[in-house]
């Protein structure tokens, strides 16, 4: 199917057609007559098969012309960036439209924001947060709303935006449409859905976990922080096909302390986001990373949902995510659409039973590469690598000590005698405490 088969409107048809978009995406075809009745609608498919889209085509086609104060159509997103999204989506797609849309999330001036809503809006995009802060001032009024929709709910979830959820959705209107798109359903939403959801229709494309086939997926193992930095380095110096590249590291701290170290060595040519940066300084570096100023853009996990990057041309998990589906999310992030990606894993002895159960839910094994030999491999490991003496599989992973032969003198600790255990100890010290108060009374 061609988009000028689906229903469209000349406006919308004309900028779908100045976007370069031809054929509708799997989700984008089956779900726009089903939106465009009126009902509600689940919407299931792969990371980065335009699924925003395939909810704001059949939106627009109906949303007419209108003065009124209040918005009639609320989208709510779990992320500030997500928020920018959606809306530079909404304003390709309302290139010859008049439609007033109004961008809501925390991280700036709220006094701004209350400005913007007081001129009038159409359609409100916002985190869950900053949304409620401006209802409960008065400045934004949900009764107009006619649809509303939640992009990307497990990780709003995830996020601990569950209240503020429940909060938004019984201030709404009881008649409404509700449309909710994700990569994943999970026992929290489906409940979420039952509470607030009349009788959708869920249309699911690809199931969670299965793998996009112009992803190529491999792994190398690498032991720690260090190591797997020597091996970022490599690959960038050796292979310049790794020309716009998403990193994805497990925590603030590593992912400073790796851009620290692409920086030295590839001045100029790196950046990086994560919650403690400020919003500016975040939009910065995603707009450097668009616009190819970044070869790599190194990210904590807030990226891995949502964003539509164009043109990535690999994501590399400098660590393993421990949750299957957040792999899932982040090797979306390339491969989008017909484009091919390739998506590398850098893998130590402790994260390898992360890598089995994402095996597991892809139903794939991910081919494993030698470490190069020019790779220098380090025997030192971050606070965060070391053993954790409670953790007997992690205790696997360290190195055993030569053994010294069947014969060999016993150590210190081995030739201590059996004292019959702690609880005998503790038994025959309280019955010389009983003897001792017997012969005190005597």
């Amino acid at each position: 199917m061609s988009f000028e088969e689906l229903n469209l409107s000349k406006p919308l048809f004309n900028a779908i057609s100045d976007i370069g978009f031809t054929s509708p995406t799997p989700i984008q075809e089956k779900a726009f007559p089903i939106v465009l009745s009126g009902r509600d609608v689940i919407g299931i498919d792969q990371t980065g098969t335009g699924k925003t889209i395939a909810y704001l085509l059949p939106i627009l086609r109906e949303l007419k012309f209108s003065v009124q104060k209040n918005a009639r159509v609320l989208i709510v997103v779990p992320t500030r960036e997500l928020v920018m999204q959606v809306v530079g989506e909404i304003e390709k797609l309302t290139k010859y439209m008049n439609v007033r849309t109004i961008p809501i999330y925390g991280g700036t001036n709220i006094k701004s924001q209350k400005d913007i809503s007081v001129e009038g809006q159409d359609i409100i995009v916002a985190t869950p947060g900053r949304l409620i802060d401006l209802v409960l001032s008065g400045v934004v009024r949900l009764k107009t709303i006619q649809k509303f929709v939640i992009d990307e709910v497990d990780e709003m979830l995830n996020l601990g935006f569950r209240i503020q959820l429940v909060n938004i959705m019984e201030l709404l209107p009881v008649k409404r449409q509700n449309l909710m798109f994700s990569a994943t359903l999970t026992p929290d939403v489906d409940k979420l859905i039952s509470d607030f959801f009349y009788n959708p229709i869920k249309i699911e494309i690809n199931p969670h976990g299965t793998p996009l086939d112009n992803i190529t997926q491999k792994g190398y193992h690498a032991p720690n922080f260090i190591t797997k930095s020597n091996l970022l380095e490599y690959l960038f110096k050796s292979d310049q096909n790794l020309s716009k590249v998403l990193i994805f590291v497990g925590s603030r701290k590593a992912s400073d302390r790796l851009y620290e170290f692409m920086k030295e060595k590839f001045p100029s040519q790196f950046g990086v986001i994560h919650s403690n940066k400020t919003q500016n300084y975040r939009f910065k570096a995603l707009k450097k990373f668009q616009e190819n100023t970044y070869r790599g853009l190194i990210a904590t996990d807030i990226a891995a949902r949502g964003l539509d990057i164009s043109d990535v041309t690999h994501v590399i998990n400098f660590n393993t995510p421990e949750i299957p589906g957040d792999y899932m999310h982040r090797i979306g992030r390339t491969g989008r659409a017909t484009k091919e990606g390739t998506a590398i894993t850098l893998i130590n002895e402790a994260e390898k039973s992360h890598i089995i159960e994402i095996e597991d839910l892809i139903k794939m094994k991910i081919p494993i590469e030698p470490l190069p030999e020019e790779v220098e491999v380090s025997d030192i490991f971050s606070d965060e690598e070391k053993p954790d003496p409670s953790d007997k599989n992690y205790l696997k992973t360290v190195t055993p000590k030569v053994a010294k032969g069947a014969f060999h003198e016993k150590s210190a600790l081995n030739k201590k005698t059996n004292q019959g255990g702690a609880y005998r100890k503790f038994a025959k010290q309280k019955a010389n405490k009983t003897k001792s108060r017997l012969r005190n009374k005597k």
